[in-house]
């Protein structure tokens, strides 16, 4: 692994890591600010979903500016959404400018989930593409660990009517930081070859990525990119029937990505912990324990993705969720609450070497070239799409059903993942991007 091509990974990657701190941070907060402006319990839904809803306007808008600018330019813009999110959060005076200010947060996340997958899968070798990407969901985790544990500390020796701004404001710092790096990055060689035409610039980049390649191995590699962009297959519409099998992948690995139940648990992992007995205090350290978790866990799918693969990563992932929520159910049906923390543990030890590990990195891998940064939108929006919709209506549903039937309901549905692995998931470990267009029959479109 070339010390260009890892440095260039680990910065956009960074991205992901505001956007996890962003994503979390509301979960030491959301109690506080549901007191302080005494929101009903649907209020209170759409104002801790409200960086959903921009996340959702994001992802789908992602495409143009990702197209359009680069995809440099547009991680560097993500860095600027974040910074003045986090300000004007820490300094809001009523709930409306704090959903407004979160849902502008939102905006940078849901374009990073596109841009900054994108750029590292176009860049990085076949041989480590799936580890490089894999950086995104990796610093995700660890901007969730980073705002768990920043979140327990300022509740802990902060007043309470001030703790909640501190834990959204102080995302500024690691704003600025990312983006004064995004300056030192290169832009993509295949949107400088496919949107700009600019092989020289495209040449130059591609010498630092493969230092030891011949200048005749430059130019068919170039020339292969181009070939891809001018193609029929690239001429063509996106929903075309041709583009089936791969826009219905993105579509499901996300639909089930949220149906696991995964952001309900990451967003209200205090408030869960509390249904269990535990008291305010106790219920924040056992969710740095999940931070902890999903960080240990994840590391262990980025080292896995490209040596087990994509596909069985999502097998462990759904076996370990099924067992974990039903586990959990259970216990809620059967006053067992000492086994939920633990239960949870397992949960989120499944999603992060599972689901959490490759869903960034499939989305980015299964489109061809032309097509990468609309299909990345489709997975990444719905990904989002569900999110706010589970995010928005959970409040309501703890307080309508019963606990069980909400976990129960979750493993049920990742039974259904199961049968969808099988039955339409393809292995993309070590494929060239070019080659798995080919393997999907997209180039069939002639």
């Amino acid at each position: 692994m070339k010390n260009n091509i890892l440095y260039w990974s680990i910065v956009s990657s960074l991205a992901g890591f505001i956007f996890g701190f962003d994503t979390i941070v509301i979960s030491g907060a959301e109690q506080q600010i549901q007191s302080l402006w005494n929101l009903s319990p649907e209020m209170h839904g759409i104002a801790i979903a409200s960086a959903l809803y921009g996340t959702i306007i994001g992802s789908l808008l992602s495409a143009w500016p990702s197209d359009r600018f680069g995809r440099k330019k547009t991680l560097l813009w993500i860095g600027i959404l974040y910074f003045v999110s986090a300000v004007w959060s820490g300094l809001a005076h009523n709930i409306y400018a704090l959903i407004l200010a979160r849902a502008i947060g939102g905006l940078g996340i849901g374009i990073s989930t596109v841009a900054a997958p994108l750029y590292i899968a176009e860049i990085a070798p076949p041989e480590t593409r799936g580890r490089l990407t894999a950086l995104f969901q990796f610093n995700l985790v660890f901007g969730i660990l980073i705002a768990f544990i920043s979140n327990y500390f300022l509740g802990k020796h902060l007043n309470v009517t001030v703790a909640w701004r501190w834990m959204l404001g102080v995302e500024g710092i690691p704003a600025i930081i990312y983006t004064l790096l995004c300056f030192r990055i290169p832009e993509s060689p295949r949107w400088l070859i496919g949107k700009r035409g600019n092989r020289a610039e495209a040449r130059t980049v591609l010498q630092a990525i493969r230092p030891k390649a011949t200048e005749q191995e430059l130019e068919a590699q170039m020339d292969e990119i181009a070939l891809s962009f001018t193609s029929k297959a690239s001429t063509e519409r996106f929903w075309t029937w041709k583009l089936h099998l791969p826009i219905l992948l993105a579509f499901f690995i996300a639909f089930f990505n949220q149906l696991s139940g995964v952001n309900a648990i990451l967003y209200f992992a205090p408030r869960i912990f509390e249904m269990t007995g535990l008291g305010s205090s106790a219920a924040l350290l056992q969710s740095v324990g999940i931070g902890i978790f999903n960080f240990i866990f994840t590391f262990a799918g980025v080292w896995l993705i490209d040596r087990l693969g994509r596909k069985t990563l999502l097998y462990i992932g759904a076996f370990g969720y099924i067992t974990s929520l039903t586990l959990i159910g259970w216990a809620f049906h059967t006053d067992h609450m000492t086994i939920v923390p633990y239960c949870t543990f397992a949960f989120i030890a499944s999603h992060a070497v599972g689901q959490g590990a490759v869903i960034w990195v499939f989305i980015s891998e299964i489109f061809p070239n032309r097509f990468r940064a609309e299909g990345t939108s489709l997975g990444c929006s719905t990904h989002w799409i569900f999110a706010a919709l589970i995010t928005t209506f959970f409040p309501k549903a703890v307080s309508a059903f019963q606990p069980e039937h909400i976990f129960f309901f979750f493993a049920g549905m990742m039974v259904l993942e199961v049968i969808w692995i099988k039955t339409m998931v393809i292995e993309t470990k070590g494929v060239p991007l070019e080659e798995i267009q080919k393997r999907l029959g997209i180039s069939s479109m002639k």
